[in-house]
């Protein structure tokens, strides 16, 4: 039995990753380690938390205890590191909450699991570990800046973060880096475009549309909205992040990328329309949402409202896959147009989960950043 370490396990692509596990793989242990910040909820992963596989433990990667432990009372084989502060517009805020996370929780993961992996010393000095064990860092790529109109992210393009968050998130890349190269330790880096789909904490783009949509409220626009990312529906980023982490030659950086490059504006337009879509096609969703009246026509590019551009907003990003392709023979299953559709529906049908999630510091947060626009 293969005992599997996923920190930020109630997050987003964390607890998106546990369902596919579960789903994919048998005879396997879990244990989950999330703080439970603002956008970690246990509700995402209440139903797998029923399983006997799988166990939860509530506290910081950063703290050396709690990982410690952890690893005393579970025979970890892997560690899979999602846990992470993640929002841009927050490190703009607080920088130095995303380098202590970010950056020392990632070291103390890899000093601990070096710690419990050695078993001995080889003829020159290096470490020896248990075998078949992996460190997997999950990353962005926003590591490598911005691009301009053309080109794509390759594993071998320069790092060159513009903001706090993908400052720090090099700051941990750079760390496993080290310690597969100093001691080493078997790792993998995989660095993603930008995820979409169920359970995502209604700050990000996608989400936070969505959510605004079905209140009637504006759906703010960094700039002008030609702001370029590439998105990557989470589903086939776990079936990713699950091929490197037990096929992946160890030491390598994977790109993990979508192949659909949208304009932030095209995806406000196309969240709308398709919303409307669905409810006309589907008045148990108007039902449901409470939502009186046979016209939809406040369902329009009207609620869009242009915002002053975020400091240091990076253009363009996209990623170049054919690392992950060709190795492990992974590609992006999902087209944009379905991913988009499914998402819609899985929050239409999914409001008491939204309603549980932001019903703290979210909204504090929302009107900091927008007012009551």
């Amino acid at each position: 039995m293969k005992h599997y370490l996923v920190t930020g396990g109630a997050g987003f692509i964390g607890a998106n990753f546990v369902k596919y596990l579960l789903k994919n793989y048998q005879d396997i242990q879990l244990i989950v380690l999330d703080d439970l910040t603002y956008a970690g909820n246990l509700g995402t992963i209440k139903e797998e938390l029923k399983n006997p596989g799988v166990a939860f433990v509530k506290g910081d990667i950063g703290d050396p205890q709690v990982v410690e432990t952890i690893f005393e009372k579970h025979n970890i084989d892997f560690v899979l590191n999602f846990a992470a502060e993640s929002h841009v517009d927050r490190s703009i805020e607080n920088p130095q909450l995303f380098l202590q996370t970010n950056i020392l929780g990632t070291q103390n993961l890899l000093e601990i699991a070096k710690k419990h992996w050695t078993k001995g010393k080889d003829e020159n000095g290096y470490p020896v570990y248990r075998e078949g064990v992996k460190y997997l860092q999950v990353s962005t790529d926003e590591v490598y800046g911005s691009l301009g109109d053309t080109g794509y992210f390759t594993e071998k393009t320069p790092l060159d973060p513009r903001s706090p968050y993908s400052a720090s998130k090099t700051g941990a890349d750079l760390i496993v880096t080290a310690y597969s190269e100093t001691y080493k330790l078997p790792v993998n880096i995989t660095r993603c475009s930008n995820n979409y789909g169920p359970y995502h904490f209604p700050e990000k783009l996608i989400p936070l549309i969505i959510k605004n949509i079905l209140e009637g409220k504006k759906l703010p626009v960094y700039g002008d909205g030609s702001n370029v990312r590439d998105w990557l529906y989470v589903e086939d980023h776990c079936k990713a992040i699950a091929l490197v982490l037990h096929k992946g030659r160890p030491g390598e950086i994977y790109n993990i990328g979508g192949h659909n490059e949208k304009k932030n504006i095209e995806i406000v337009k196309l969240t709308l329309s398709t919303i409307r879509r669905l409810m006309e096609e589907n008045p148990v969703y108007r039902k449901a949402l409470k939502i009186s009246g046979d016209s939809l026509d406040w369902i329009s590019e009207d609620l869009i409202t242009y915002v002053k551009d975020r400091l240091g907003h990076d253009q363009r990003y996209a990623i170049d896959p054919a690392k992950i392709t060709t190795e492990l023979g992974w590609y992006p299953e999902t087209k944009f147009e379905d991913g988009i559709v499914k998402t819609i529906r899985w929050y239409l049908e999914n409001q008491d989960w939204v309603a549980e999630v932001t019903s703290g510091d979210y909204q504090h947060y929302y009107q900091q950043m927008y007012g009551n626009r």
